[in-house]
This record gives C-alpha cells, sequence and structure tokens, in this order.
C-alpha cells in the first residue's frame, strides 16, 4: 500500500510525504550527492561519497509490509528518506534510519518520518523499532527520546543500539499533539503578521476587487511593504504601490498574497507568488467548489499547487483575514476599514456572513485582535486557527461562526485544550446523525459542546452577549448571583431567569432600590454585592429615572463597580449609555442567559481535566483483533478483546433448539423474544421469560413466545438481577465517536434520558456519565435496593470509548440491558453497525487534510 501526505515541518512549511518507489532512484543519488561528508558519516558510519546502483536499486525497491520507505518532497526536491527493515521474516522488530537533507535539519523532519513509519510498521504486525546511531549523532538521538517513546539504549562496538515499542502511548501522543500545535501556529504566522504583502488582480482602471484590498490595506496603515503584480502594469505602479509583471521583480520579501484574480488565473498566481517566497495566500476568487463538480476540481487542483509550494492557502471565495496588532495592522479583507483593536479573535467559515460579524463586533463594541473569514477551507480551517490562537499573547477569547465540522475529532481534542487557557464560543449547527442510529439529542449535544469547553450560542446575537461579557468581565467563581434594580418589575424578571439558566440568586436578593435611588444608593449597593462572600456576579437592572433627573449618574455607579475587576458585573440599562467594559444587554433574559453561560464554562474550566486511564490487558493486539470480530459480524468477540464480556446467548426458531441450549448454556435459563428488536427486552409485554430451569419449562416458554412474537427466540443462562442500564456508541458529526449512557426501560428511552461524552473518556468523563442521567439515583440505593458498583460502571465505559476511540469502522453500538449490580455488571446483549472506514485523520500520524471531492478538507 503506497503512502503519501501532506505535513508541515516544525517551521510552518508544508512538504509532501509520500512512499518510495523505483521512479525515485535519481532523485535519491541526487540528494546523497548533495550531503555534507559529516552528514554520510554519521548516517552511514563512513564517507559513502557515492550510493553504489545495487544499493539504490534496494532503497527504492519496498514491499510495504517488510520493508517501506518515505520520502519528504518540497516540491519536486527530495528532501530526506526515511525507512524500516524489518528483522527476517514475521520477526516484530525492524531497524529504522532516515537520512535529511543539511538544508532541512532541525525542522522536525526526522519526527514526522518517525510517526509515519511507526503507524506503517504497526499495520504490519511489527511492534518495535531498532536504530543504530554514532555516539556524536546527539541530534538523532534526540530524535528518537523525545518523541515519547521508552527507549532503551546499549552501547556496543562504538555504536549506540536504540530499541523501543512503536505502540502510540498517552506520552507520544501528547509529544505528537504538541509538535503538531508549534507547526500549525507557526505556518498561520505568515499569514496574520507578514513582512510584506503582494496583490494580484488590481486592474489597469483602479477597479475590481483587487483594488478593493489594495485601497483596504493602504488605509488600515500596513507597516510592510505592498506590491502588485499585473501582467501589464503601465507605469509600474498601482495606487502608490510598485507593481511588476511578476512578484520576483519587485525585491521586497513577501510572506502573504492576496488574490482576486479570476479562477481560471489563480494557479498562475499562486507560481508567481511561490517564486517570489510567499507562504502564505488568500484566494479571494470565486468560481471553485461553490459552482459544482468541476468547481470542486479545479479547488482541489489549487490546493494541491499551494501546497507543492509550501503555501497555507486561505479560501477560495473568501473574505479575507485581519489582524489589528499595531505592528501589523493587516486589513486583507473586503471590509472597508479594519475593526477596533481588541483581545478576541474571530473565525467565521461563511464569507458572505462575515459582514454581519464584523458590523455586529462594531456596534457592541468588541475590539478584535484578529479576523479570519475562510471562504471554501480548502486548507486553512478553524481549528488551524484555534492552534495559533491558543498561544496569542493577544488574543484572550475566540469566536467561531461554524456551518460544518471538517475534522471533529481534532476539533474536539482542540477546543478542550484551548478552553483550559481561553474561552471559546461558538455559533455551531446540530448536524444530525445517520437516520436511524442512535445519537444524541439536541439537549446532549449542548451538554458536549459544554463538556469540550465550548460555550454554544445559536445566534450571532448571543454570540456577542457572550463575547461582550468576556472581553471586558472577570470569570465568575461560581453562579450565586446579586440582581440589584430600581424597578421591582425588572427585579422580578431576574429572579425568575435565573434559576432555570442555572444561576442561584445570592442571599438577600433582588434588592430593589426603587425608582428614586440616585448614585450614591446605587453605588453602595454594588459595593456591598461586590464585597459579599455569597455573590458570585452583579446583575444590574436599570430603568430611566424620573424627570428632570438623568441616566448618566447612575451609569457612573456601574462603571466604577464593573472596573473594580472583582466580580462580573452585567447590566440591563435602559437610562442611557454605559461604557464598553459594561456588558449592556437590551433584555433582562439577555443579560441572564449571558452571565449563565459564561458561569457554566467558568465551572467546567474549574474542574480538573481528568486522565484518560491505562485499560488493562488492552493493546493494538487487541485492537487488531478486534478490528477483525467487528469485520467478521462478531460483537461479542469484539468487544471481549477489550475485556467487555457479553453473556453466551444462542438464537433459536424450534422448542428442541430452545431446549438444546438450554442444555448448552446450563440451566437457569432465559427465553426472550428476537425476531423483532422492539419486543427483546419488553418484559412488561410478556416478551421476557426467566429462570427456567428444565426442558418442560423451556418448551412452555417457547411456545408462548413463538405464538405472540414469532419463532426467532434467544436463550440466554440467568445472570444475577441488577438495574438495567444501556450503553451506546455513536458517531456524531460534530465531534466524532461519542458514548452514552442511560439507564433502561421504556419511560427513559421516552424521555431521552441519556447523556453522552467524547470517546475516548477521562477517569472524570466516566464517572460524571454514570452520574448524569435524570434516573442515576436509582443506581445508588433507591428506597432500600442495594447500591451498585458505579466504579465498575465507570470502568466499562472507559472500556468502551476505548473501543469506540480506536475503530474506525464502528458505526453505531448498543449494549442493552446491562445489569448493574453490587458486585459489578452484566452485558446481555450488544449490537453493532459497522461500515467503511470512518475518516480519522486526529488519530494518526500527523497530517493535513486531504481534499474531498469538493476540494475541502475531509
Amino acid at each position: 500500500m503506497t503512502r503519501q501526505a501532506d505535513v508541515l515541518l516544525a517551521d510552518g512549511t508544508t512538504v509532501q510525504l509520500r512512499s518510495v518507489g523505483p521512479a525515485d532512484e535519481s532523485a535519491l543519488a541526487q540528494l546523497h550527492a548533495q550531503l555534507s561528508d559529516r552528514s554520510r558519516y554519521l548516517r552511514y558510519f563512513s564517507p559513502y561519497p557515492r550510493i553504489p546502483r545495487a544499493d539504490l536499486r534496494r532503497l527504492v525497491t519496498v514491499d510495504h509490509y517488510d520493508r517501506e520507505a518515505l520520502a519528504v518532497w518540497a516540491g519536486d526536491q527530495l528532501i530526506a528518506v526515511g525507512r524500516y527493515d524489518r528483522w527476517g521474516a514475521g520477526a516484530e522488530l525492524a531497524e529504522v534510519a532516515f537520512t535529511v537533507a543539511d538544508a532541512y535539519q532541525s525542522r522536525g523532519i526526522g519526527s514526522v518520518l518517525l510517526e509515519h513509519l511507526a503507524a506503517a510498521a504497526a499495520e504490519a504486525g511489527i511492534t518495535r523499532f531498532v536504530a543504530e546511531v554514532l555516539p556524536e549523532n546527539g541530534a538523532m538521538q534526540r530524535v528518537f527520546a523525545d518523541a515519547g517513546y521508552e527507549v532503551a539504549r546499549r552501547f556496543e562496538e562504538g555504536v549506540v543500539h536504540l530499541t523501543f515499542p512503536i505502540a502510540p502511548t498517552e506520552r507520544s501522543r501528547e509529544v505528537q499533539w504538541a509538535r503538531e500545535q508549534r507547526a500549525e501556529a507557526a505556518s498561520i504566522r505568515p499569514l496574520l503578521a507578514p513582512r510584506g504583502v503582494l496583490v494580484y488582480g488590481v486592474r489597469r482602471d483602479q477597479t475590481g476587487l483587487g483594488a478593493v484590498l489594495l485601497g483596504n490595506l493602504r488605509d488600515a496603515g500596513f507597516p510592510g511593504p505592498v506590491a502588485v503584480v499585473h501582467p501589464a502594469p503601465p507605469d509600474g505602479r498601482r495606487d502608490w504601490y510598485p507593481a511588476a509583471a511578476e512578484a520576483v521583480a519587485t525585491g521586497d520579501p513577501f510572506d502573504l498574497a492576496v488574490v482576486a484574480v479570476p479562477a481560471a488565473a489563480v494557479p498562475a498566481a499562486v507560481a508567481d507568488a511561490a517564486a517570489a517566497g510567499v507562504r502564505a495566500m488568500v484566494v479571494v476568487s470565486a468560481g471553485f467548489s461553490e459552482t459544482g463538480p468541476a468547481g470542486g476540481r479545479a479547488e482541489a487542483q489549487l490546493l494541491r499547487a499551494a501546497r507543492g509550494h509550501g503555501i497555507r492557502l486561505v479560501g477560495p471565495n473568501c473574505f479575507g483575514v485581519a489582524n489589528t496588532d499595531p505592528a501589523a495592522r493587516l486589513n486583507a479583507t473586503l471590509a472597508p476599514h479594519l475593526p477596533e483593536p481588541g483581545r478576541v479573535a474571530l473565525f467565521s467559515q461563511s464569507g458572505g456572513f462575515a459582514v454581519a460579524l464584523l458590523a455586529e463586533a462594531d456596534r457592541r463594541r468588541v475590539g478584535l485582535s484578529s479576523f479570519v473569514a475562510a471562504g471554501n477551507r480548502a486548507d486553512v480551517s478553524g481549528n488551524d486557527l484555534l492552534q495559533y490562537w491558543r498561544d496569542d499573547p493577544g488574543t484572550d477569547v475566540i469566536l467561531l461562526y461554524l456551518e460544518t465540522f471538517g475534522n471533529p475529532r481534532k476539533f474536539a481534542r482542540l477546543a478542550r485544550a484551548v478552553g483550559r487557557h481561553k474561552p471559546l464560543v461558538a455559533v455551531a449547527p446540530m448536524v444530525q446523525g445517520v437516520a436511524g442510529q442512535s445519537a444524541p439529542g439536541e439537549a446532549a449535544k449542548a451538554a458536549l459542546f459544554a463538556h469540550s469547553g465550548v460555550i454554544r450560542v445559536h445566534t450571532v446575537s448571543e454570540l456577542f452577549d457572550v463575547a461582550a461579557l468576556l472581553a471586558h468581565q472577570p470569570l465568575p467563581a461560581g453562579n450565586r448571583t446579586a440582581v440589584i434594580c430600581n424597578s421591582s418589575a425588572l427585579g422580578s424578571l431576574a429572579a425568575a431567569a435565573c434559576p432555570p439558566a442555572g444561576l442561584r440568586l445570592a442571599p438577600g436578593y433582588p434588592r430593589d432600590l426603587g425608582p428614586g435611588a440616585d448614585r450614591q444608593r446605587l453605588a453602595a449597593a454594588l459595593d456591598r454585592a461586590v464585597a459579599d462572600d455569597m455573590v458570585d456576579a452583579v446583575v444590574v437592572l436599570v430603568t430611566p429615572p424620573a424627570p428632570p433627573a438623568t441616566g448618566e449618574p447612575l451609569a457612573a455607579a456601574v462603571e466604577r463597580a464593573a472596573a473594580a475587576g472583582e466580580k462580573p458585573v452585567v447590566a440591563t440599562f435602559l437610562a442611557g449609555e454605559l461604557p464598553p467594559q459594561v456588558p449592556a444587554y437590551r433584555s433582562v433574559e439577555e443579560a441572564v442567559q449571558a452571565l449563565a453561560r459564561v458561569a457554566g464554562y467558568a465551572g467546567w474550566r474549574r474542574e480538573p481535566a481528568g486522565v484518560v486511564p491505562a485499560v488493562t490487558g488492552v493493546d493494538s493486539a487487541a485492537a487488531a483483533a478486534a478490528a477483525a470480530a467487528l469485520a467478521a459480524g462478531e460483537p461479542a468477540a469484539a468487544l471481549g478483546h477489550y475485556g467487555v464480556d457479553v453473556v453466551p446467548r444462542r438464537r433459536v426458531r424450534s422448542a428442541p433448539e430452545a431446549v438444546a441450549a438450554a442444555a448448552e448454556l446450563g440451566y437457569p435459563v432465559a427465553l426472550t423474544a428476537a425476531g423483532d428488536p422492539q419486543w427483546r427486552h419488553r418484559s412488561d409485554l410478556g416478551a421476557v421469560w426467566l429462570d427456567l430451569a428444565d426442558r418442560a419449562a423451556v418448551r412452555r416458554a417457547y411456545r408462548q413466545l413463538a405464538g405472540r412474537f414469532g419463532a426467532e427466540v434467544a436463550v440466554q443462562p440467568m445472570v444475577a438481577p441488577g438495574v438495567a442500564c444501556v450503553v451506546e456508541v455513536a458517531q456524531d458529526p460534530a465531534f466524532g465517536p461519542v458514548v452514552g449512557f442511560g439507564l433502561g426501560g421504556v419511560a427513559t428511552e421516552l424521555l431521552g434520558d441519556r447523556a453522552w461524552r467524547l470517546a475516548p473518556l477521562t477517569d472524570r468523563d466516566a464517572a460524571a456519565l454514570v452520574a448524569a442521567p435524570r434516573a442515576a439515583p436509582l443506581l445508588g440505593g433507591w428506597r432500600g435496593a442495594a447500591e451498585v458498583d458505579r466504579a465498575a460502571l465507570a470502568e466499562l465505559l472507559v472500556r468502551v470509548g476505548r473501543l469506540a476511540d480506536e475503530q474506525p469502522h464502528l458505526r453505531s453500538m448498543v449494549l442493552n440491558p446491562v445489569l448493574a449490580r453490587p458486585d459489578g455488571w452484566s452485558v446481555l446483549h450488544a449490537e453493532v453497525t459497522v461500515g467503511e472506514p470512518t475518516a480519522r485523520p486526529d488519530s494518526g500520524p500527523r497530517r493535513l487534510n486531504p481534499a474531498n471531492g469538493r476540494g475541502q478538507p475531509a
């Protein structure tokens, strides 16, 4: 199997990785010839000035199983090669080695090759790598040591022998994700903080989108060089900027190209910009995947060209990018002016909606640090921007307007990491799952966002309701809320709105100061609330005072309390204008809802993050065996490889078969209707017969079941009784694989009493999942019943979450019923749906998302 991927190096450069083949002989020879003497010595332990023809043939002859070789290309230049060779037929050990061109060393190529070679080797049944390195080759030793693997060292005959298992570990994943974050953030910097900007598409008559973009760059005061590229510049200038037929003729350093030429001319602009060293490109031009299949193919070709030249691409069909940092002052958008500076970053998937977002930010006085409207998202996506904004010192809050999720698993992972440090607010769709399969409902999906550290809102207005609070006020330490008002009606509205939103009224509130309250009374009430240890946040509700008084003195009191920054203050202020640092809302309900959302996020952030527990008995071999069992339609066997045993079950179609199955399984047994899933657990309708102790009882039960529900019946040995529970796995469009838990029964199914968390589950996720359903008190010894082992249930959920995370063929799974008892649990039935492996680019070695049929990232 040949391999191919676009990857980012440590400096943000895009390169291509693919399997080596016979056609690469000359490129390999050229790479070797260009190596320095020292590089050859460190790699081959000798000067080795020339590769013999026989060695070249061996290097390019691979079977992708016992021997694999991967080449890294920068455009059409081969810059690195890595390979593994198995130590004998069927061996689980292979030798690994790399060769990297001198000019590209110390840019993370060895780490990328190691990740991809380890993934390929694991598929071939190899479990360990060995590398032979000279003691003075510290750089290569660090590649292995820093990868997160447990490396064993042995020094013999002047060579260091390094041996390590290649199965991913929590440590190796953390290292991989940290390198990914640094590389992706580095690839975004030329986009938002370029040294210079090239503009393509300025017409000779100074009209068109190119001229608009050029004018916006000028008006924003971009401090670096700007140049226009035009096939026939009449006088060498465009709108006070130098112009040239080719970018290289301008002579200045350019990191960013802004393109507004017709779609057919965009590839030529890519090639021209690449020749001038451009590393990022904003393509405003339309006519790509938004127009249909032909446009999608053109977009895919554009993406391949950009990545082939090492360029990150925003768009096409996008609105542009902006950065308000005084050192950047970049307005490469179609907006006529640069947004007001601030510490809120904004990403919009929709280019057309960007105008509304910028207008609302301006109206709400929410200053922006940077802004990206990605359009068709052929390359740069919201996930890339999350990686950049995560460590951006100029950004404190991140706003997202999303329409689809290109890589849901990665989004969920990044959101949980970024949300621990910076609030993440998203207008995101509730995309429905596959028809006929179990999936989280609206409320459950909202909870999934919350447990991923995302403050999810439904409208742009709500997005900026929350942003205004986060931008100017501290996070609340809890949900105890003081309501101060000068109108009893407003106070009553707030008192009614707080509990449903998840806020608790602090003792003694709401406090009505009366319509005649002046600035001193309001200031004193606010001071008392802020100083009260029983108050975490303050809601101020003010109506206009009676004439001839004005609202300005009251506004000054609110401003003073908000500026103190000790506790968040929000207001519904109908008496005049409030300063920007006081989040002001048009209604009581909007103020309370915004505060509640932020308080919920603050509560999530105060909770420990949890860790994904190690699962006893589950390794790469078990995962491979489970995958084979799923492919063979054997869910019980697949679960068994993850330490989840399913009680044996036999399907029969006659009374003699039922008796034979009972004898095989051992009495007593249970018989259940099996022809239609809706009857499987309906003991209330007579579809379940329990404690059948002999043949006669089995025959009698079979006749009754077959007569009412059909000939197909299931026979199982009896297990100790317990509380019936349901465990589910579903593929969610926004998050990838998720695990659900609830109690069994018609009533809980009718009410949708399921809680969901992302796979894999942390220890805290699993414990919270067990406690989350409304019927969960039944597990704790309700009305004298025995308390079940909830820790054992949590461990079951961890194992199921591990399976869901590692098996891309799995579409859905239902364990129903799971009988929970004081001594553990029993799974009586498992049902799965499998299909073609879902794309999981976040679960393997680092790579940029490939383009799908429409030219967009998968």
